[in-house]
């Protein structure tokens, strides 16, 4: 079977109807162009290739999370447990792409000063991906279990996003950096005992008082000088995010902030933002244009593997159609890498540029109901961008997949192939109960990819939910296990130096401590007329709410409107979005919408609501999915309805 489509090649009369598709996406190309000015993998996507999966020790599971039920019965090296439904995260490889970082939560620990005391809570451990053991028996090691506490000083919890600095001696973990005080991370030099876990301290306050900036979704760039982050707003009552990119400079004496410790600190800070530049949205008059080509970083999702583009997820292209999007670094020249209906947002770029793996929901179906409808454009999204990026999961169940993408990303029938969509042994890799849930992880030599997933459990199956819980497979039936993909048939590739780049985003801000957050420009209240591109127009009336912090209602009617040749959408849809009580994240949306389209030969879609409309309130931390009415979209007489209701 292929995952990318039912036809291995398009015919060359279709040739001309790809190239204008992907045009009026304006889907930006990748990969080399033949002599006769043909992108020859538009006709030639690659091959599924041949995919085994494993999973990766881990340390046994602690029949409790009570004082002292790890025993030496458990683990007779007494190196600790981790909790049956404990937390964990995979990070990346280090340079010898032998071993990868994570951050697991360990459980059961015996009392301080007891041996095994160190292995509690959340800690970074190193495990081996060869099926070799380190000399104590262990295929993992623990790296920050017992750093004394004047080593540890300001740090916070390392969970989040651990990523191995390519000299395999540090590690960013949450906002902190672990360093084995010189000392490759897997060798016997790196003990507890000589490495630190620093801070990361941002300045933004003027005279750099304070406890610094609140950081999240933290990515180092492959110069390894430098790091991306993203940073939530609240303007007005709305909850909004920039993204970020400065210096991580060392600073062993800090003389203002708190924690005044040695610390990390980010220098040089620019927001990647601009408000004077083109936004996805201008108004001229009563015409209201969509501007595709406006570079919007949304929230940061990491570099490319040369680090010359930052990779994001932005404004939409297509309505309720979430995608992953590039832009060069010096130039702000921005290309889409996924089109496909479903929600995206984790992904990592090979190190030779060559390949993305994502973190997608398109084998799922999950998002569909809202967006399988395709070339509608983002207007309503205005209004329900937060609903439609909520729905992705079911409370704390994501319905995430690896899907590994060429450099040239979605196109065509092209969508990538499912990594684990064929079952390689007697453990299933491929049960849809195991869902992925963050970063996957590249190997340095282009060869193996890293990821972790968790187990459907309760309150999202059983109890009053229809859906029956699964029986975990893995070591101690732990809900989270970490899995490695190996593309059995690519030969390793040279890792190849980065150069430094720049401190200065050219088509960014600097951003200046104590000035105050802009905000996100959006179309003002009105009427407007919005042109497709190919031919037609769109009514659109736009309602600013009551406090004037931003829009609250969209309605639109198509009059025969197309952005591309042969498409054709008619009808009408009508949404508000309001937030509940002082909830930042709390919204109650209502939706109407009759929507239908003709395309090329007997192509057909529609989006329709029942006559009562569709009324979700979701929110968009706990993403719990209850909805009153229905909207459903076909296309071509395949029918996708929205989820069950939370229960």
């Amino acid at each position: 079977m292929r995952y990318y489509g039912q036809n291995t090649f398009l015919a060359p009369c279709l040739m001309a109807y790809v190239l204008a598709l992907l045009s009026a996406t304006h889907h930006v190309l990748a990969s080399p162009v033949a002599a006769t000015g043909v992108d020859m993998s538009l006709l030639f996507p690659p091959e599924p290739e041949s995919v085994h999966i494993v999973e990766l020790p881990l340390p046994p599971v602690s029949p409790s999370n009570e004082t002292g039920a790890c025993t030496l019965s458990i683990n007779p090296h007494g190196t600790g447990c981790i909790g049956k439904d404990a937390e964990l995260r995979n990070g990346n490889f280090l340079p010898d792409n032998k071993h990868i970082v994570a951050s697991v939560t360990f459980a059961g620990a015996p009392d301080v000063p007891q041996p095994g005391s160190a292995y509690s809570g959340v800690q970074l451990i190193v495990i081996k991906t060869d099926g070799r053991k380190f000399p104590n028996g262990d295929a993992w090691k623990c790296i920050t279990c017992g750093i004394p506490t004047a080593r540890r000083n300001g740090s916070t919890e390392l969970l989040e996003y651990p990523q191995a600095f390519r000299d395999g001696r540090r590690v960013l973990a949450g906002n902190n950096i672990v360093d084995c005080g010189g000392a490759v991370l897997s060798s016997p030099k790196c003990v507890p005992e000589r490495a630190h876990i620093y801070p990361i301290y941002w300045t933004n306050t003027v005279n750099g008082s304070g406890p610094g900036g609140a950081i999240r979704e933290n990515r180092i760039h492959p110069d390894n000088v430098h790091m991306g982050f993203s940073s939530f707003t609240s303007t007005g009552g709305v909850l909004g995010q920039f993204a970020y990119f400065g210096r991580l400079v060392f600073n062993p004496f800090p003389v203002t902030g708190e924690p005044r410790v040695p610390r990390y600190e980010l220098h040089n800070v620019t927001r990647l933002y601009d408000p004077a530049a083109l936004q996805p949205f201008s108004v001229h008059g009563g015409k209201l244009t969509i501007n595709p080509e406006a570079l919007s970083v949304g929230e940061l999702r990491g570099f490319s593997g040369s680090g010359d583009e930052i990779i994001y997820v932005g404004a939409n292209r297509e309505s309720c159609n979430t995608d992953i999007f590039a832009a060069n670094i010096d130039t702000g020249h921005v290309r889409r890498i996924t089109q496909h209906p479903g929600y995206a947002d984790p992904i990592d770029v090979s190190p030779d540029n060559k390949w993305s793996v994502i973190l997608d929901t398109r084998s799922t179906n999950r998002t569909m109901f809202m967006a399988a409808m395709r070339g509608i454009p983002p207007l309503t999204d205005l209004v329900s961008s937060t609903a439609s990026v909520s729905i992705r999961n079911n409370g704390q169940r994501r319905f995430f997949q690896p899907w590994l993408l060429d450099s040239t990303g979605d196109r065509g029938e092209y969508l990538g192939q499912q990594l684990n969509a064929h079952e390689t042994g007697s453990e299933s890799v491929n049960d849809p109960e195991w869902n992925a849930q963050a970063d996957p992880r590249w190997s340095w030599d282009g060869t193996q990819i890293a990821y972790y997933q968790r187990l459907t459990v309760p309150p999202q199956c059983g109890g009053l939910n229809p859906l029956p819980c699964p029986a975990s497979t893995s070591d101690g039936e732990r809900s989270y296990r970490i899995m490695l993909a190996t593309l059995t048939a690519r030969k390793p590739v040279r890792l190849r130096p980065v150069k430094r780049v720049s401190d200065v985003i050219p088509w960014g801000v600097p951003y200046v401590p104590g000035d105050p957050t802009p905000v996100r420009w959006y179309p003002p209240g009105g009427a407007y007329t919005v042109y497709g591109r190919v031919s037609g127009y769109a009514d659109v009336t736009l309602i600013e709410n009551s406090g004037g912090t931003g829009l609250e209602t969209v309605a639109v009617s198509y009059h025969d409107y197309s952005d591309a040749a042969g498409v054709v959408l008619t009808g009408s849809e009508n949404v508000t979005s309001v937030h509940v009580g002082e909830s930042l994240t709390l919204e109650r949306v209502e939706w109407y919408s009759d929507l239908t389209s003709i395309g090329p030969g007997s192509h057909s879609a529609s989006k329709v609501t029942s006559e009562d409309g569709f009324h979700l309130l979701i929110d968009m931390m706990e993403t719990e999915f209850v909805a009153n009415g229905t909207l459903t979209s076909t296309v071509d007489k395949v029918v996708y309805g929205q989820p069950e209701n939370y229960t």
